[in-house]
């Protein structure tokens, strides 16, 4: 099982994640991507399914249009973990960001 980010762990982890912010009143993080157009947008959902797959580990995410919004926690530890930051790194790879 994943285990919860401390304080210090979280904002360090912020530190390194451009684009990403804490959720109000949770703990979670959140970001939203933008792409050209829609085929752009589902494009990288696809890529993210694949990689959250082999990792075991799903986005909370919402698409409208061109837009991505994403919100990442880990559920079973209650709050944020290594594996969510992972995630987000693998997303703003794929995202080219």
């Amino acid at each position: 099982m994943a285990t919860r980010l401390g304080d210090d762990e979280r904002r360090q982890a912020l530190e390194h994640l451009t684009g990403w912010a804490m959720v109000e009143g949770r703990e979670a993080i959140q970001r939203r991507y933008v792409f050209r157009d829609f085929s752009e947008a589902f494009g990288f959902m696809t890529r993210v399914a694949l990689a959250a797959e082999r990792m075991d580990h799903h986005p909370e995410w919402s698409n409208v249009y061109k837009t991505v919004d994403v919100t990442l926690t880990t559920h079973e530890a209650g709050g944020l973990t290594e594996l969510d930051v992972k995630l987000a790194q693998t997303m703003d790879r794929l995202a080219g960001k």
